[in-house]
């Protein structure tokens, strides 16, 4: 059985099937022999890579999300060690280091949700209302393949369940990195990283002494969040709470604000 997707267009006039449909309308030439027949392709590609999503109860699971994000900025801000670094560090720390405290904040405060496909009439809304974006404008939409490594995430971690101290110390090693770049203070971040690694290595042992590999588990679970995008969490959680605001000008502002 052939398993490739058949859905992506072989070239860039066919790139949309409802225009290329209204388009074609218009044109009284004789089509092209070569030419596939596009009034039979679905107007939506199902392809798992391409397909856009959006969440199903918004104003619930913006809701909640929003308060994992205050709690999330909080954390950092009532950390003694991270207050005693350089302005500079900390902005650079929060930027890199936002979107998977806030993924350990879903996990922790065990936050659900479903999504479904983005409305198919947005891109023929633009099309017909010929509404010219800037680039800034222009945001890559959450696909169905991101929210799945979402998912596959939070699921790993639901399946450790952490206890409260656990997740503190984790989010302590992923504050702390000093792999990120042009810190000033990378040298104190790196020893800070060590002694969470160390307290949250100590406090496994303590909560689950019988199990040797959970650390190691807890460790690999973590690197996940990585692969998670920023944009897929600001566009799929907060983009329709703040509209076109930039989400990292807004968590400066709650940090920040003493």
């Amino acid at each position: 059985m052939d398993n490739r997707c058949h859905c992506a267009p072989s070239s860039d006039r066919f790139s949309n099937p409802i225009l290329y449909n209204i388009l074609s309308q218009m044109d009284n030439s004789k089509p092209n022999q070569n030419c596939l027949n596009y009034n039979s392709i679905p107007h939506r590609c199902n392809c798992e890579l391409r397909r856009t999503v959006c969440l199903k109860r918004p104003s619930e699971v913006c809701k909640e999300a929003s308060a994992v994000l205050v709690k999330t900025v909080h954390f950092m801000k009532n950390l003694p060690a991270f207050n005693q670094m350089p302005p500079n560090d900390q902005f650079i720390l929060l930027k890199s280091c936002w979107a998977p405290l806030f993924i350990l904040g879903l996990a922790q405060e065990q936050v659900n949700f479903e999504v479904t496909d983005t409305p198919a009439d947005s891109m023929l809304k633009r099309i017909l209302l010929n509404r010219q974006e800037s680039p800034d404008m222009e945001r890559k939409q959450p696909t169905m393949s991101g929210v799945s490594k979402l998912r596959s995430c939070l699921k790993k971690f639901w399946s450790l369940d952490l206890s409260p101290k656990e997740y503190a110390y984790l989010k302590g090693t992923t504050i702390f990195n000093p792999d990120v770049p042009y810190l000033k203070a990378a040298v104190f971040v790196e020893g800070l990283q060590q002694e969470a690694q160390h307290a949250l290595s100590a406090m496994v042992q303590l909560l689950h002494p019988g199990d040797q590999e959970r650390f190691a588990r807890i460790l690999l679970t973590a690197s996940m969040l990585q692969s998670i995008t920023p944009s897929l969490i600001t566009e799929l959680f907060f983009r329709p709470v703040i509209g076109q605001a930039d989400l990292l000008e807004l968590l400066v502002d709650m940090l920040f604000c003493r």
